[in-house]
């Protein structure tokens, strides 16, 4: 199946699942995740007419999208990767949306490069639902307050939340929690949900999911 088939299917999956929840956001926005895959694999999606893409890395995508972007002008790029402050510069500069704030440091180091190169990124504050040790993302029962202090203190404009449930989880539990997160902090946005469970997250009230494998194919 092509590329431009398997994001179809991908669309029409997710306008199935938003039309018989009840929970469903009005809108559902696909980032199709192209982390590890390189400009050509990624055209074809460009070309069916897909505009907002997910990236892992800031190195990687410095090597691929500032070409892409020039080709197709009205893309928009979402960090969904741990974000490292000294990359915050770059990050900035190539992104337009970062799913993965998650600490004071990102949040001061993102909010003086913004002012620095008066880019305003939407942002997102990422919950590690799990609480698993080796996974990025602020605890939850401190992902209210950090919200506040994103928004008082370095005066960014927090949309929504993020999270990755544990693979081994059904994630269902994980989405409620999230959304509940969501509504204490007052913020609107739900990035959740991926490949394998973006059904689930729209039935929670996911307003963005995060698809790759089922679009571009497995990962070597």
């Amino acid at each position: 199946m092509s590329i431009e088939a398997k994001l179809n299917a991908v669309l029409d999956s997710i306008d199935q699942v938003k039309s018989k929840a009840s929970g469903a956001a009005d809108h559902v926005q696909l980032i199709a995740v192209s982390k590890t895959f390189d400009a050509d694999d990624i055209r074809p999606a460009l070309e069916a007419g897909q505009r907002v893409f997910g990236e892992n890395r800031v190195q990687e995508s410095q090597g691929k999208w500032p070409e892409l972007k020039t080709d197709f002008t009205d893309v928009e790029l979402h960090l969904i990767g741990p974000l490292q402050s000294n990359k915050a510069e770059d990050a900035v500069a190539l992104f337009d949306v970062i799913h993965t704030v998650d600490r004071e440091k990102i949040a001061k180091a993102l909010s003086t490069e913004m002012n620095k190169q008066g880019r305003v990124l939407k942002l997102f504050v990422q919950v590690n639902t799990g609480e698993e040790d080796q996974k990025a993302g602020i605890a939850p029962k401190a992902a209210v307050e950090f919200v506040k202090r994103c928004q008082d203190v370095h005066g960014l404009e927090i949309e929504g939340l993020m999270c990755i449930p544990p693979f081994d989880e059904n994630p269902g539990p994980h989405f409620a929690l999230l959304r509940k997160l969501a509504r204490e902090a007052e913020v609107e946005k739900l990035s959740m949900g991926m490949s394998g469970d973006f059904e689930t997250a729209i039935e929670f009230g996911a307003t963005h999911v995060r698809v790759g494998s089922a679009i571009f194919g497995v990962r070597e």
